[in-house]
């Protein structure tokens, strides 16, 4: 048996191997693995939890020493990580963690029992029903979870209005989110926090997104060319450091993702939350985790991105699901940069001077089964022209929807 780097062809499984406790291989979000059926597997290798990178391998059924012996070797070859810096004196910050949903209730036990495992002692668990249909989220988490995690109800659709009423409901220091088809990992909250604790200029935190599944041709499609990943080193950036080309609206994008970041809760009250014509459930579709990064960059604070902080997340798995999905990147990510002119004019001039390096995704080879590479392209192409039409479109309407709750 022999381990590579590539990603592997679907059906693949997924699993989690730390160097430092060789015998136990585990699943996204931290159960045991069970004995592999055979056929490809993407490990993700650590050492004393922290994550080196991905390796893949191909095991043989029920032979789970032989899987172990392979990745262990391809995951020393990987190298080391820089020694954890000694833990620091001053405590903690208090946390708030903010979790939004929306008629996908089949997907909340798995989201919100890894959540619990992750939570530290103490941390204030929320979760924001938007705009509901029926009752079956409300009595999932009143007779599944009780007072371990509470209801939130944002009657207006809109994922920016949903995170505003958990921000507004708040009382950690720091306010971190994922979403409701993501995988937290144990030590996900953690290093979030010390990342904040290390810095006090920090004002926002992002982290690595790793898939929970590659079941399906469409999901493998994600992974390879428009995923969430944002790599292995941990880095720090100031608006000093984005005056670069292109420039600093376009580089925001390369911080991370709505499925996994976090706030100093009052920078982010201090920028008024997220823009509510912003997000899923909007004709924008999305661009307000964006936007709140700019923002917070924007009033002088820094931004860290920390692999440490690991959630999974499950893709979309058919090839129908993955077309709308890309195509309403390209709606929020043209609907991000509207909001950033309409709130910043001075960065009209880089915006139109950045715009033809900020282009997403180069096309790859075709995979059978899934969108290609160059339709993947065409879709966020096409949503990006549609965007900031529909952040116009999307500010006006809200002008007659309810103010909504105040961060």
């Amino acid at each position: 048996m022999t381990a590579a780097t590539a990603l592997p062809d679907p059906p693949a499984a997924i699993v989690d191997l730390d160097l430092a406790h060789p015998m136990e291989l585990r699943l996204p979000g931290g159960a045991a693995a069970p004995p592999p059926i055979g056929g490809p597997v993407l490990a993700l290798v650590r050492r004393h939890g922290r994550p080196l990178g991905l390796v893949t391998a191909t095991a043989s059924p029920g032979d789970s020493p032989g899987l172990r012996a392979a990745l262990l070797a391809a995951g020393t070859a990987l190298g080391a990580t820089p020694d954890a810096p000694p833990p620091a004196a001053a405590p903690l910050p208090t946390l708030t963690v903010i979790i939004c949903t929306r008629d996908r209730t089949e997907l909340l036990p798995r989201c919100l029992d890894a959540l619990l495992r992750a939570a530290p002692a103490g941390a204030e668990l929320l979760l924001v029903d938007n705009a509901p249909t029926d009752l079956t989220t409300h009595d999932l988490v009143r007779d599944r979870y009780g007072d371990r995690i509470r209801y939130l109800r944002e009657p207006v659709p809109g994922l920016a209005r949903a995170r505003n009423t958990g921000l507004a409901a708040a009382t950690g220091e720091v306010c971190a989110f994922t979403d409701d088809d993501a995988l937290p990992d144990p030590g996900w909250l953690h290093a979030l926090l010390a990342t904040f604790r290390s810095d006090r200029r920090i004002g926002c935190v992002t982290g690595l997104v790793l898939p929970a599944e590659l079941d399906t041709p469409s999901q493998a499609a994600f992974e390879r060319h428009c995923g969430f990943s944002r790599g292995f080193a941990p880095r720090t950036w100031s608006l000093a450091d984005q005056g670069g080309d292109p420039p600093v609206p376009y580089t925001v994008s390369r911080f991370g993702t709505g499925a996994n970041m976090a706030f100093r809760t009052d920078a982010l009250r201090a920028i008024g939350g997220f823009d509510r014509a912003t997000g899923a459930g909007t004709p924008t579709r999305g661009g307000e985790d964006l936007l709140a990064f700019l923002r917070v960059l924007t009033t002088g604070r820094l931004v860290a991105y920390a692999p440490d902080a690991l959630v999974w997340h499950r893709h979309r798995r058919t090839p129908a699901a993955l077309r709308s999905q890309v195509y309403g990147f390209g709606v929020g990510y043209g609907a991000y940069l509207a909001a950033a002119v309409v709130q910043r004019p001075a960065l009209l001039a880089d915006l139109l001077r950045g715009l033809p390096k900020a282009l997403p995704m180069a096309p790859g080879r075709r995979r059978t089964g899934a969108p290609s590479p160059r339709e993947l392209v065409r879709l966020h192409r096409r949503g990006l022209l549609v965007g900031p039409l529909s952040y116009l479109y999307s500010r006006g309407r809200q002008r007659t929807l309810p103010a909504g709750i105040r961060p």
